[in-house]
């Protein structure tokens, strides 16, 4: 039996980066496998693409203190790959695997980036592919072009009146079906060669309260469907629900885990970001603070999931909170923040009608 932890968004723009980790270290290393997603661009150069809204960089020395946390999978497939241009996405790539570490999600061309990596772990052979929806124009891989695996995405709007012009309407969502047809196929091709296929997605509705998108219930599903044995959610710098479809979990957002946001007053007056103030009611700016996200998003987790090569045996979260400078902490079960996580978790996974238990074994959240 092996384990594997994994958490969502990492963004460090502190030059000490081990100390974002110094509370959460032993917990990662622990883990045989242990899986991040990147949101932030390791380059000291890059010119900023001008269709990005915000982005920072770090110094590539930071992908050494991912290794020294613990962790081996790093996702690079996000709304950031290409924020920097080429420069910047192919440094990135570079400094994670000076690390030995194993980025995923990402390539020179669609097919390099579809690509399923493969880990041998004790005779268990893992399979983890990584997708985005997130996707600013042309940070997707092509065929001749570099970028991150597609999984797009549409938007429709329905009358809730059709016959009456201008009322309120509801909104659609559903994924692109060439991408999806491709995960499919990547996912029914990482079968054949693993024992277990896990499936990051970089997806969902940002720093809104539980509410979950169309299009990623569409997803998950038919990545369950073809062979995937755990879903992976995260972009939404928040918590959302876990469904268990066919006896497989999905965690459609893990939230944050070690990201920072430092805030002055100019970058709070923005326009974009006072547009984000206004996706999470009671959200206002911490001026001088390093952790600039919801309330709600100190609230966050570490997957844990116990494999063999006859597939995933038990999957739960060790319940996080963040301070105020961006450091995650492990909670035990004595912390009332312990209990905070679990009833957050079970709330917006019922809010939003997803089959999910939870049982607590010690200081692990367990998916039953």
């Amino acid at each position: 039996m092996i384990t594997l932890s994994a958490v969502g968004d990492v963004g460090p723009e502190r030059e000490d980066v081990d100390s974002l980790f110094a509370n959460v270290a032993s917990e990662i290393r622990s883990a045989d496998l242990a899986f991040m997603q990147l949101e932030m661009t390791l380059t000291t150069r890059g010119q900023r693409v001008p269709q990005v809204r915000h982005t920072s960089k770090a110094d590539p020395r930071a992908a050494s203190a991912f290794r020294r946390a613990g962790f081996d999978l790093v996702s690079w497939a996000s709304n950031h790959a290409l924020d920097w241009g080429f420069e910047g996405f192919r440094d990135t790539i570079e400094a994670l695997e000076a690390a030995e570490l194993t980025p995923l999600g990402v390539g020179e061309d669609v097919e390099k980036a579809r690509r399923p990596r493969i880990t041998e772990v004790d005779g268990v052979r893992v399979a983890v592919l990584a997708c985005c929806s997130i996707l600013p124009e042309a940070y997707w891989a092509t065929e001749n072009r570099p970028g991150v695996v597609p999984l797009r995405a549409f938007t429709v709007f329905e009358p809730l009146e059709p016959d009456q012009p201008g009322t309120p309407h509801r909104m659609r969502t559903f994924p692109h079906p060439g991408d999806l047809a491709a995960l499919v196929t990547d996912i029914r091709a990482a079968r054949e060669l693993a024992d277990v296929v896990v499936v990051s997605a970089h997806w969902g509705i940002h720093f809104t309260h539980a509410e979950i998108a169309d299009y990623q219930r569409a997803v998950a599903h038919a990545a369950v469907d073809a062979g995937a044995d755990l879903i992976i959610g995260h972009h939404a710098h928040i918590l959302k629900g876990i469904e268990v479809y066919r006896g497989k979990a999905i965690f459609y957002s893990l939230g944050n885990f070690a990201i920072e946001l430092p805030m002055d007053a100019e970058h709070a007056a923005r326009p974009s970001f006072r547009h984000l103030l206004s996706l999470h009611p009671g959200w206002e700016p911490d001026i001088g603070g390093i952790y600039n996200f919801p309330p709600d998003s100190r609230k966050s987790m570490v997957l844990r999931c116990e494999m063999d090569r006859s597939g995933v045996h038990r999957v739960g979260f060790r319940p996080v909170h963040i301070d105020r400078m961006a450091v995650p902490e492990l909670l035990e079960p004595g912390d009332p923040r312990f209990a905070e996580v679990v009833e957050y978790v079970t709330r917006v996974s019922d809010e939003q009608g997803l089959p999910v238990r939870l049982a607590v074994e010690g200081g692990l959240v367990t998916v039953t």
